[in-house]
């Protein structure tokens, strides 16, 4: 293939949205990333809690118990609240790039033997196939990581075009398992 082939995509900003925030990747508390640190920190907040409405059972040298597990109660919720400021600047991003995308009004794909050029209201991206670490692909998107990282929905695009592009993908990118 020399010729250059271009790839017009649908600026759907719901077609995006769909794909970015599935799974609830764009809840602060329970997402992939935080679930598990706000089940821990809940978990230990009722243990802090239930150990302090007994601390009249606890002997002198068994109270230090109160402290220990109040430091952990701290440590988990410091560990979460990383997990969130990480989560809200991740959602703050794709908000931003999802209302730029709201407001283009060319959103395209163009792509030769040697280059790949994503072109977004002129706004022109190029990068050379070596620069692209790796692609995976699945029924809803693909995701295109290297240089400059891309998600490109399938419904953004005809069926014939997301084929195409999926295996000149494979043919010039290495695929992810």
């Amino acid at each position: 293939m020399n010729e250059e082939k271009v790839i017009t995509l649908k600026p759907d900003r719901k077609i995006f949205e769909d794909i970015y925030f599935s799974g609830n990747q764009g809840s602060l508390l329970f997402s992939p990333t935080t679930k598990g640190k706000t089940i821990t920190t809940m978990a230990a907040a009722v243990i802090v809690f239930a150990v302090f409405l007994l601390k009249g059972y606890l002997t002198k040298e068994s109270a230090g118990i109160l402290y220990f597990l109040s430091f952990i109660f701290l440590l988990c919720a410091v560990f979460l609240s990383v997990s969130v400021n990480r989560v809200s600047r991740w959602k703050k991003q794709v908000n931003h790039y999802l209302n730029r995308l709201e407001k283009c009004k060319v959103y395209e794909i163009r792509f030769d033997n040697s280059f790949f050029t994503v072109n977004i209201d002129g706004e022109k991206e190029t990068s050379e196939w070596k620069d692209f670490e790796y692609f995976d692909r699945n029924n809803e998107f693909i995701s295109l990581e290297g240089k400059y990282s891309y998600m490109f929905p399938r419904k953004a695009m005809s069926e014939k075009e997301y084929s195409f592009l999926k295996n000149m993908l494979k043919e010039k990118v290495k695929v992810t398992s």
